[in-house]
């Protein structure tokens, strides 16, 4: 039986063989489209996957009380996590730990810079690493101890055992001679989905001794904490004792602690006033939903295609149901045709991902791969492919099947009915809504993410290129810079602590003459050299720039124009603003620039002259010069003054554009997903238009007997068609414009949405509905009129 319904199938395949293509070929697409959004899906929810211990790890987090508003921080107090392991019921375990920090390994001519953290020991009971070499209990056993990652132990040894061997890092402490560290371990590295991006680590002692002003500070936040609970622990009991848990170990903080579970991390990592709202999850949602709309489209273009041929095939149920045939095991056969399809289409799709996911890929900035046979991945085709069968061999079947075979066997015209002919049209402009909404999302999408890298952000990023302040860079800056500017391509060089767009320092804390002692600013401050201002291109405005002369501004600061409207009548040249028992002098007013939020307004910033702890050596390149050839001399400069340390460099400008990864990667994915709508909806429309001219064939040549024209008789076959096209517009500029303001909300500066995006979208559309009929209407008007009535 089963091999009659396969020979039949086949048989029915082959006699119809470009309507099987066209529905091949939809089902795959869209298929194709819904497995490769999978792929980025299935990336996303594993995240942290690799931590065995993932439902029981929390980071601490703070809710920070600012006028009413709660701004939530990943950082806090330095020794909350051993408060909270010894004074909080159902905390297992605790660790502090350093942000990822850039250091040098060096060992005999090889060098390179690596990130990494410093931790507590007990990282490694509650990250469970899985270690190559060595064992976690005694890594830390010594103070100056490393362990590394496996790609890092190749770079420099090879594939033999480091443990026990020495290698230099970039660390200067008490305790550690000249920077050597003993290497006790070597673990596997870390996926790509892990929240943690470390190459190595190194004892939380160390870090501490280097910022000793952060030990035992419970007004610090600079320091991650995170928290092991136990696995019957009650999390909002916990929750209800952090929540003043800083606020009783520091007077006057009002902070807010919490714990944040590390299953949410890459999710739903958004916060509004304190509450998690949003992240990523929403664009998992909505490129799902999307990639099952595509599908959607390719199963309505199978409907439509089936029953477009119900003429066709009228004969065909007629002698099946004469021959005894009853509608079950006709709607059976019908549906095991779409069936055979779509796994044909699930086998092409196959080789589609394959050749696709190279350039998806590079899209989505991830390396995903495909195995067909895990059970994940076989699961998903096989269920894709069960779906799209029965959903778009559900309603042709049904109808095929529902034929009288009097009627048929007899010559009497099939007639469709409206019902069915609105069904079909409504399936039509159902593509084509899908369609035109995402060109209108797409458009919109690309406008807001150039509106706002091409804000004015208050700095020029171009040509600037950043390097990270190591060795002796800060100790010779003068010298260094004296060189860069006599290689002819430098304009001029600077120390800042933190890139312009991402300042990680702030506080509350300062006072100044007439300030509301119950009001809270937040003010964001930078540590830089002179000369910060000019190589920035930032603009001073009243005041001047940070003398040249060692130690002349130790205690003055440049505000920017956001602060100085905040301090009101204090705001002005030579205002003292008071932090701690720091007394500070206003010398200059700068621009205001935007930094960390690149969507809101500018905030309050503080510039501080004290180079000596700066991360970063900023470089301006000086304007139409060779870029290639500016970095080569920047290179030999760095090189020669700075022996021993590799040169590594980014670019500011692309740093800028990393900003807006997640809404770049939303418009590139917008616009594979509305040229792909667009394609699959024409491909339906190409086999319609097809289908149309063929029945009209004979009406189309007695008009050309009595004269029409080929364009009249195109105008006639297309205008239909189009028809249904301009309706799918006036239902889809409604929903495109409900969908992107909401979206646009997210935004505090935000592109208007115009109306020419809906009427050339619109217009688009139609035109290349128009190309796609036109094909078919040209074909059969060319059609010799002999040729298309001789039967008669």
């Amino acid at each position: 039986m089963i091999r009659n319904y396969i020979k039949t199938t086949l048989r029915s395949l082959l006699k119809n063989k470009s309507y099987s293509f066209l529905n091949i070929a939809g089902l795959a697409i869209g298929i194709t489209c819904a497995s490769l959004i999978f792929l980025w899906v299935q990336d996303e929810v594993s995240f942290d996957h690799n931590f065995p211990k993932r439902d029981y790890l929390y980071r601490l987090m703070e809710n920070q009380p600012v006028n009413g508003v709660l701004y939530t921080i990943g950082t806090s107090p330095e020794p909350l996590s051993n408060a909270v392991k010894a004074e909080i019921p159902g905390i297992k375990n605790a660790m502090r730990k350093s942000w990822n920090v850039s250091e040098l390994f060096v060992l005999g001519d090889k060098s390179l810079n690596a990130w990494g953290a410093y931790a507590d020991s007990s990282v490694f009971s509650m990250l469970q690493l899985p270690f190559v070499y060595g064992s976690p209990v005694n890594a830390f056993k010594e103070t100056n101890s490393v362990v590394i990652s496996e790609t890092l132990s190749k770079k420099f040894f090879g594939d033999s055992n480091p443990v026990g061997k020495i290698i230099k890092l970039n660390a200067k402490q008490n305790f550690s001679v000249d920077g050597l560290f003993t290497v006790t371990g070597v673990f596997k590295d870390l996926p790509a989905n892990s929240s943690f991006e470390f190459q190595w680590l190194s004892s939380f002692d160390i870090w501490a001794a280097k910022n000793f002003w952060l030990t035992g500070q419970w007004g610090n936040n600079i320091t991650e904490n995170y928290a092991e609970v136990q696995p019957s622990a009650n999390i909002d009991a916990i929750n209800k004792k952090l929540h003043s848990f800083i606020a009783n170990k520091a007077t006057g903080n009002t902070n807010q602690l919490f714990m944040f579970p590390m299953n949410d991390w890459n999710l739903h990592n958004n916060f509004v006033n304190g509450k998690e709202e949003g992240g990523k999850i929403g664009y998992v949602k909505l490129f799902s939903t999307i990639a099952w709309i595509i599908l959607l489209i390719a199963c309505i273009n199978f409907m439509n295609l089936s029953t477009a041929r119900s003429e066709q095939r009228a004969k065909e149920v007629g002698v099946r149901k004469v021959m005894g045939a009853g509608k079950g095991k006709l709607i059976m056969q019908f549906i095991s045709e779409s069936m055979v399809m779509a796994f044909i289409a699930v086998l092409a799709s196959v080789g589609f991902l394959y050749l696709l996911l190279p350039a998806f890929n590079s899209l989505v900035e991830k390396d995903l791969s495909i195995d067909i046979l895990s059970p994940v991945h076989l699961s998903f085709l096989t269920g894709a492919g069960l779906i799209t069968g029965l959903v778009a061999g559900s309603y042709p079947a049904f109808y095929l099947s529902s034929f009288n075979p009097v009627y048929v066997l007899k010559g009497i015209k099939i007639k469709t009915g409206s019902g069915v002919n609105f069904v079909r049209k409504g399936l039509v402009v159902s593509q084509f809504v899908v369609s035109i909404v995402l060109i209108i999302c797409t458009v919109i999408i690309h406008q807001q993410v150039n509106h706002i890298k091409s804000r004015n952000v208050g700095y020029n990023v171009n040509n600037l290129v950043n390097l990270d302040a190591q060795g002796k860079l800060k100790d010779n800056f003068n010298i260094v810079k004296n060189d860069l500017i006599a290689t002819g391509a430098v304009e001029n060089a600077s120390l800042n602590e933190f890139m312009a767009m991402q300042i990680y320092q702030s506080g509350d804390n300062f006072k100044w003459s007439g300030k509301d002692p119950n009001e809270q600013v937040v003010i964001s401050s930078n540590l830089v050299s002179p000369g910060y201002i000019k190589t920035m291109g930032m603009h001073l405005l009243e005041g001047r720039d940070f003398s040249t002369i060692p130690l002349v501004d130790t205690n003055n600061v440049i505000i920017n124009q956001a602060l100085a409207k905040k301090m009101g009548r204090a705001g002005q040249i030579g205002s003292i603003v008071t932090l701690d028992k720091y007394q500070l002098r206003v010398v200059g007013i700068v621009n205001n620039t935007i930094f960390n939020n690149m969507y809101s307004d500018a905030a309050a910033q503080m510039l501080i002259c004290n180079p000596g702890i700066a991360n970063h050596l900023t470089i301006r390149i000086k304007p139409n010069t060779d870029v290639a050839q500016a970095i080569e001399k920047i290179g030999a400069v760095i090189k020669k003054d700075n022996p021993g340390y590799p040169f590594e460099y980014t670019f500011l400008d692309e740093e800028f554009n990393k900003l807006f990864k997640t809404e770049s990667l939303v418009g590139k994915l917008a616009s594979v997903f509305a040229v792909l709508a667009i394609f699959i909806s024409c491909l339906g429309l190409f086999g319609l238009a097809a289908y149309t001219a063929g029945r009209r064939i004979k009406e189309i040549g007695i008009r050309k007997v009595l004269g029409a024209s080929v364009s009249g008789l195109v105008s006639l076959l297309s205008i239909d068609f189009l028809q249904l096209v301009a309706l799918s517009c006036l239902i889809a500029f409604p929903i495109a414009w409900w969908a992107m303001s909401k979206w646009l909300q997210d935004y505090q500066y935000r592109v208007e949405i115009h109306w020419w995006v809906f009427a050339s979208s619109g217009i688009l559309a139609i035109l290349i509905a128009l190309v796609t009929v036109s094909f078919q209407a040209i074909k059969a008007a060319l059609v010799n009129p002999v040729k298309s009535l001789r039967s008669e």
